[in-house]
């Protein structure tokens, strides 16, 4: 992956995410985990990379799963820039890819929650200058590990992959069948045609992602009748209703249907290798 900045674009959140790393690493607010890609695995149109840890997870990483808030008070060395009046954009704490970063709400808001307008414009803002794949888990059953509203951005350069799975959305977008299976049935996808995402354009598809995915409307509904991740880029939307976060000792969250899979001891890499990460996949949808 590329961290150069494109010489068309100011990328100033990208600028001052770069920035605010070395100074966060150096103070030991940011600490980055190494990995490896070990495997990639090659499924039609449906690519996998398999990363693993270089060494054990730090002493000082959290378990996984819903903790006490980190973001309030959100640590001044991770902060990248205030969007708008309600959001926050600061970076991850424990990233895999150096310039990891989290769009948060200054205010309490449940992840568990429905994502609102606001959400979306204050995505739209940042996407306007800084392009990459956004990913957010529901729930701790769709691999959430805070409980306080947070959207996730990896940063793309003109010139990357969005992620290893982006023909698949595409194809699926488009209406292609890749078969009748339960990966299909859990996934909603929508084309966006557009390089500049629109709050309302992207709100209106999300509400229609929740709507063929039958996990309700805000509207009707307090909360999300299922747990889910969503993963938006340029081209399309996705939503996948999950039904648990782990299998076969892999946890996944977004980034594992983008196609970004992490082993760690429990994990059973052999059962990958047999049936495949699409396979993996089917076990934790809905």
């Amino acid at each position: 992956m590329s961290f150069k900045l494109d010489s068309l674009s100011s990328e100033v959140y990208w600028r001052s995410a770069l920035y605010r790393t070395k100074s966060a690493i150096k103070s030991s607010s940011l600490l980055p985990l190494e990995t490896q890609i070990i495997r990639v695995y090659n499924q039609r149109e449906s690519n996998f990379e398999l990363r693993t840890l270089v060494s054990d997870n730090p002493p000082h990483l959290p378990k996984a799963g819903p903790r006490d808030n980190p973001f309030l008070p959100t640590d001044k060395q991770l902060e990248i820039a205030q969007i708008g009046n309600d959001h926050s954009l600061i970076l991850n704490k424990y990233p895999v890819q150096i310039g990891h970063m989290l769009l948060i709400t200054k205010k309490w808001s449940p992840q568990k929650g429905w994502l609102t307008i606001n959400d979306l414009k204050a995505l739209e803002i940042v996407h306007s200058d800084t392009n990459g794949l956004w990913f957010f888990n529901s729930s701790p059953k769709a691999g959430a590990s805070q409980p306080h509203r947070h959207l996730q951005l990896l940063r793309r350069g003109s010139d990357d992959l969005i992620c290893p799975r982006n023909k698949w959305f595409q194809s699926i977008s488009q209406d292609k069948s890749f078969g009748n299976n339960s990966l299909t049935k859990s996934t909603s996808v929508i084309g966006i045609d557009c390089s500049s995402l629109c709050a309302d354009e992207l709100y209106e598809k999300y509400l229609k992602c929740c709507k063929n995915m039958s996990i309700g409307s805000p509207v009707n509904d307090r909360e999300p009748k299922k747990p889910y991740n969503l993963l938006i880029s340029n081209n399309w939307i996705a939503l996948i209703r999950r039904s648990q976060d782990n299998s076969m000792g892999f946890s996944i969250n977004a980034l594992g249907f983008a196609g970004y899979l992490l082993a760690t001891n429990k994990s059973n890499i052999k059962w990958l290798d047999k049936y495949g990460p699409e396979k993996l996949l089917e076990g934790v949808v809905d």
